[in-house]
């Protein structure tokens, strides 16, 4: 059965994309810490991170540098967390997170609630800011 990030792939179901090319996508995360918190994620449904091979591994981390660039320009923030956690959805990602202080990135931290207009202005922003 294909995972909710291989239906956003596949355009089944709606993503705020940020990124893409034929590898890798990146789309916000509707249930975000921050706002801009995003999802890079590998196209292919591999469930464990350490089990991409290595020149993807490389691609991959090298495209969600280029990611976080983009959110630090776009989204106002001391740094971009870095979370890789997988077990809420089987399929390789890593979550990127604006932060300004270390407890920014606890789950157990209520969501901001936004609207679709806010997460599509966010998304834009980021896409103008990776360019």
């Amino acid at each position: 059965m294909p995972s909710i990030f291989t239906k956003i792939i596949n355009n089944e179901i709606p993503g705020y994309k940020v990124a893409e090319d034929d590898k890798f996508i990146a789309i916000l995360d509707i249930f975000p810490l921050t706002k801009g918190h995003t999802l890079v994620i590998i196209k292919r449904e591999i469930d464990y991170i350490f089990n991409i091979e290595d020149d993807l591994y490389k691609e991959f981390l090298l495209f969600t540098k280029k990611v976080s660039k983009g959110i630090e320009k776009a989204i106002k923030c001391k740094r971009i967390g870095v979370i890789v956690e997988g077990l809420e959805v089987p399929h390789a990602h890593i979550h990127l997170i604006p932060i300004n202080r270390g407890g920014n990135m606890n789950f157990a931290n209520p969501k901001l609630q936004l609207t679709k207009e806010e997460f599509a202005e966010i998304a834009e922003k980021i896409r103008e800011a990776i360019g």
